[in-house]
């Protein structure tokens, strides 16, 4: 009985911990280019009273044996990298990927670099463009001075144009790269909705958009969430049910220690 109090309490710490990537992957359901949690569980160590095998007569053995798990614990979180819906927004430094491959390269403050699939792209005082913390893309695109007001275009092949002033046609400034990885959920998450490289992600592999697996660049979309608020809620009611269902079978051991301790009496 009391080995079930410690396996039940295992399972109410997993739910919890359950509960508590669910209510992120809900708040973060308008989060742009978010992309929702997934938690891995697996079973704890086991107690072997009997072991399988084990001889029974010296012409048989035990089948099965007999043995008792010790509970569960949260194993993995993963991201989920399907592909949000898009939301056409008609601003001309917005972009989207138009599929699940590839990411927006972003300079960090301190000269490293991070990944995202926030393509809610905005331009600084230097004409650069930035993300909304005012991280450059990369590789750089630079507004001339005397560009024409809304004339940027930017291709399905991330080719960057812009109309300067007393001209008719479109000049080339620059080009969006596309960036993809081995393993894209084991990039590290660090907020702002970025990733950055770890050895689980294995190395960046450049690319030029609709090229080689690579998503077009859709320029005045954007991704918004993968979060599906059905499938959370109804993974939320699961968890709720599951701790309860640990909490009860802790007052069920509790119960049954409380009469063995009575049956002196």
């Amino acid at each position: 009985m009391v080995r079930s109090l410690w396996t039940s309490a295992t399972g109410m710490i997993s739910q919890q911990f359950h509960i508590d990537t669910i209510s992120n992957n809900l708040a973060n359901v308008n989060t742009t280019g978010f992309k929702k949690n997934r938690v891995d569980f697996e079973d704890l160590v086991y107690q072997h009273q009997i072991l399988a095998g084990t001889p029974a007569t010296s012409v048989s053995e035990i089948p099965t044996g007999v043995n008792v798990g010790h509970g569960v614990r949260a194993a993995a979180t993963q991201k989920i990298f399907d592909m949000g819906s898009l939301q056409q927004t008609k601003h001309g430094f917005d972009m989207a990927v138009a599929n699940e491959v590839g990411f927006f390269k972003i300079q960090m403050p301190d000269g490293t670099f991070s990944y995202t699939r926030d393509g809610s792209f905005k331009i600084d005082s230097n004409r650069q463009i930035v993300t909304s913390d005012g991280y450059l893309l990369q590789p750089p695109i630079i507004l001339p001075e005397d560009a024409q007001q809304n004339s940027l275009q930017i291709s399905e092949q991330g080719e960057v144009r812009i109309t300067l002033a007393n001209e008719t046609t479109s000049t080339v400034i620059g080009q969006v790269e596309l960036y993809k990885f081995v393993n894209p959920a084991g990039l590290k998450a660090i907020g702002k909705n970025l990733f950055q490289e770890s050895p689980a992600s294995g190395n960046e592999m450049p690319g030029t958009p609709t090229l080689n697996g690579f998503g077009a660049v859709l320029q005045g979309f954007l991704e918004m969430s993968n979060v599906n608020l059905a499938d959370e809620m109804v993974s939320m009611i699961v968890a709720q049910r599951a701790y309860e269902a640990n909490s009860k079978a802790i007052q069920t051991s509790d119960s049954m220690l409380g009469t063995a301790i009575q049956l002196k009496r």
